[in-house]
């Protein structure tokens, strides 16, 4: 389960931490980009202070104290005290308050550095950075929010930062020559996307001086953000491109074009050279499944068998769950898949938590098999309400042996926080759980973790 301050964070802080308002930092350079951001900051400022002024009755008393604001009821209430708290504050007195941060449990902690650190990335960026560089461990996940911050208000600063202090962010796997965490994205993509936000074309033209990796993200971020206004102008973008470079903006185009308009999307990806249409069409399936899952399966039909259209399979299945969790299982085993395992977690998931009991009967009605394994499983997993005995017991019809033993055995620790002389007792007479199984849980060493998807 998600934590919901990590999830109300993250809605605040796209773009740069919403609501923190503050000038520009860094050096002196002026540029277009500089200029069009001071413009969207003084807009922001004046639309808070509109803001504050209408609602000064109903906050006039609200508490200033980092204590008295995080025992205020309710965690909307608790970060919108905690905006205004930082959003008044200058450099000084936001270096005081991130002090008081490791006090504080590490919920409040992270819905905390994340607001403070987003403030003062556009009060004195290179002030936070400095700060985070003495936080250890925990300066790498603030140097993200801080470089996001900065760059939402003055690009060019924070690009010629980045470069010129590589190995700051190569410690959080932010850097030239390295991806961010898990490969998936730099400080370089970071920057380029809250600049094409302002001036694509600056933007565009900072991300062609890059080189390897981060190129390659921050091209596909200034790309991303084209699409989202101007399919087209990023189609051009991308023709220029070569190699993985121009398949990932593709993709990336596709995503953001299928989501937008389905069809003007497919008549695009039909142009593509075959070696990379499949990609891009799993990708727009993927966008175009959020909003008409059904009509997204039937355009699957259309695709040849391979990777791409395995993950189409997989993307389209969890949102078509979410609206209809028996009609997408039903699609599901009807594929043709290599990994059926994948498409069917994203179904039971939902469908154990939402109906349980047809959940079960579908899963009942399966042949064994893969399919069965992994639908059993998940189901599992994913009903943490059931008994854990009833868990037990349905996944003893696992056939295959590390999946069953793995299930059981989170059924069993489940069983031990209740009741842990009969779930020790079962495990030393079960019949269904190996040796090695047994020793594991008897040992208090776990059961072992579960497979994901692969990586595209």
């Amino acid at each position: 389960m998600k934590n919901t301050a990590t999830i109300g964070i993250a809605a605040l802080l796209v773009g740069g931490a919403g609501g923190f308002l503050a000038g520009k930092a860094g050096s002196s350079d002026s540029s277009s980009a500089s200029n069009k951001a001071e413009e969207v900051m003084n807009a922001k400022s004046q639309r808070s202070s509109s803001s504050s002024a209408s609602s000064s009755g109903e906050s006039g008393k609200r508490a200033r104290n980092l204590d008295q604001i995080l025992n205020e009821p309710g965690q909307l209430a608790r970060m919108q005290g905690l905006m205004e708290l930082y959003s008044g504050m200058d450099a000084g007195q936001l270096e005081a308050e991130a002090a008081k941060l490791d006090q504080l449990p590490m919920a409040q902690r992270m819905m905390a550095s994340f607001l403070l650190f987003g403030r003062w990335g556009e009060v004195d960026p290179q002030g936070a950075l400095a700060f985070a560089n003495t936080m250890g461990f925990g300066g790498a996940f603030v140097r993200p929010t801080i470089l996001q911050s900065w760059a939402s208000s003055d690009p060019e600063n924070a690009a010629k930062y980045f470069s010129e202090n590589p190995r700051e962010f190569a410690q959080m796997g932010f850097g030239p020559g390295g991806g961010g965490p898990g490969g998936g994205d730099s400080g370089a993509g970071t920057i380029a996307a809250e600049w094409a936000k302002l001036d694509p074309e600056a933007a565009l033209a900072w991300a062609n001086t890059l080189s390897g990796r981060d190129k390659g993200a921050a091209l596909n971020a200034v790309i991303g953000e084209m699409a989202s206004k101007d399919p087209n102008k990023a189609v051009a973008v991308a023709a220029t491109l070569s190699g993985d470079e121009q398949t990932r903006a593709y993709s990336e185009i596709a995503e953001k074009w299928g989501l937008k308009d389905f069809a003007a999307a497919e008549a695009w990806i039909n142009s593509l050279p075959a070696d990379v249409r499949d990609r891009a069409m799993a990708s727009a399936l993927e966008s175009f499944a959020s909003t008409d899952p059904v009509a997204a399966a039937a355009k699957v039909a259309m695709m040849p068998a391979g990777e791409d259209r395995d993950d189409a399979i997989e993307d389209i299945a969890g949102p078509w769950a979410r609206k209809d969790p028996a009609a997408a299982a039903a699609w599901v085993a009807q594929q043709q898949t290599e990994d059926v395992d994948d498409a069917i977690r994203q179904v039971m998931g939902p469908w154990a938590n939402t109906d349980p009991a047809a959940a079960q009967t579908w899963i009942a009605s399966l042949p064994q098999g893969e399919l069965r394994d992994e639908a059993t499983a998940t189901f599992i997993w994913s009903n943490r309400s059931a008994d854990p005995q009833d868990s037990i017991q349905l996944a003893e019809s696992i056939s295959d042996e590390g999946t069953r033993n793995r299930t059981i055995g989170m059924s069993v620790w489940r069983w031990m926080q209740e009741d842990r002389e009969a779930a020790t007792s079962y495990v030393q007479s079960s019949t269904s759980l190996s040796d090695e199984a047994k020793e594991r849980l008897l040992d208090n060493r776990g059961w072992g973790g579960r497979g994901g998807r692969r990586g595209r």
